[in-house]
């Protein structure tokens, strides 16, 4: 197949471009900016008459890409990674030319309960032959140099990614809210902080609620979507407050106890025990440092409700020992215990790090397993190939 790919500035494009190459297929990049104003439509269309591919493929979904499709009368691959993704909600993903493809699975089950089925469940992967690669360059004296030895892990336990501590995060700006929304809302995300595998935000929203947050930020639903006001305030403001929280809450207790290896943006956080290397380069130094950390933490964002986050097939695929939240998608596609390892409160994380600290045998050889199981299973090839036999 000749296959059109959207390259915009996201993680992942070399992996998957290379992917369908080892399948077999062709593929033609096309440098796109990641909106939907007119001007990227008519590039999208001019492309597709131009090379006239077999399909078009990109990383999250784009309505003007699906719209040049439905015209064009190909196929439009879209992989989502992303969470919250709003764009997921435009009339246009009911078209026949589609096949979107979600990492969580009940975002999929949402849209097939609601008798859509152009989307489907696809779970993420990682580069194993790739991150094996680099690795495997850690003897080699001129690679070394080219890696921050600062950024190598000092501490027994690390984590990498953002703590939402920016200050233009949307809980913060409301301000204006009355005492008793906020004493619903405080109620309301400790509540959600006690539970994995269920999150009920959304449905918790009363009216009222949603009418006193939203004068105090004024969200507005898309004119050519069905997202709901509920989805929006619940994904993008108060699930992600949760996990600034919950990544604060636990990140400290770790550093306090264990020390900690911090790999943020905000590089001016600071922790008692933490050594804050600030941002890390996800698609060179992050898998060494994932291999090369005793225990690599996972803190899912809130707003992912079952899928497992690619910062957990990037941790294993590099051979890293993982633990994670229980998210209800790993069940499907790993083994708790022999693969990697959850947790299910606080208390329990830091009984586990703990034990795992102390037990190396047994920590690397649940790394080896979850490794292997990676080659074997959830490669970017391995999805390829089932996204493509929905349209082949």
């Amino acid at each position: 197949m000749k296959i059109l790919m959207l390259a915009w500035n996201g993680y992942g494009n070399e992996d998957i471009k290379e992917a369908f190459q080892n399948c077999g297929h062709e593929v033609i990049s096309l440098p796109f900016e990641d909106n939907d104003n007119g001007e990227q439509k008519d590039m999208i269309a001019g492309k597709l008459k131009q090379c006239t591919p077999d399909a078009l493929f990109s990383f999250n979904y784009f309505p003007a890409a699906a719209l040049c499709c439905k015209d064009a009368g190909i196929p439009y691959l879209s992989w989502i990674y992303d969470s919250p993704y709003v764009r997921m909600y435009h009339y246009s993903v009911n078209f026949p030319t589609n096949h979107v493809f979600t990492f969580d699975s009940s975002s999929y089950l949402e849209f097939h309960n609601a008798g859509i089925q152009t989307v489907h469940y696809l779970p993420l992967a990682a580069n194993v032959k790739r991150l094996d690669a680099l690795l495997s360059q850690q003897n080699n004296a001129d690679h070394m140099q080219n890696f921050k030895k600062s950024l190598l892990p000092k501490h027994g336990v690390s984590f990498v990614g953002s703590l939402y501590t920016e200050k233009h995060q949307f809980y913060q700006r409301m301000e204006k809210i009355k005492p008793y929304t906020r004493g619903y809302l405080e109620g309301l995300m400790a509540c959600q902080k006690q539970i994995y595998g269920m999150n009920f935000i959304q449905q918790l929203l009363s009216k009222e609620i949603l009418t006193d947050m939203q004068n105090a930020l004024p969200l507005h639903t898309g004119e050519d979507s069905v997202e709901s006001l509920e989805y929006l305030f619940a994904e993008y403001v108060i699930n992600r407050e949760i996990t600034a929280q919950e990544r604060k809450e636990y990140l400290t207790d770790i550093a306090k106890i264990y020390g900690l290896d911090l790999y943020t943006p905000d590089q001016n956080y600071s922790l008692e025990g933490c050594t804050n290397h600030g941002f890390v380069d996800y698609f060179r130094e992050a898998p060494v440092i994932f291999h090369k950390s005793p225990i690599n933490l996972n803190i899912s964002l809130r707003s992912i409700h079952a899928g497992v986050p690619l910062r957990c097939f990037e941790i294993l695929g590099a051979g890293g020992f993982l633990l994670t939240n229980y998210q209800a998608d790993f069940a499907d596609l790993f083994v708790a215990g022999e693969d990697f390892v959850y947790y299910e409160s606080k208390e329990d994380m830091l009984d586990k790090i703990g034990y795992f600290l102390k037990n190396e045998k047994e920590r690397m050889e649940i790394a080896k397993n979850g490794h292997d199981r990676m080659l074997q299973y959830h490669t970017y090839e391995k999805r390829v190939e089932e996204m493509l036999s929905y349209c082949c």
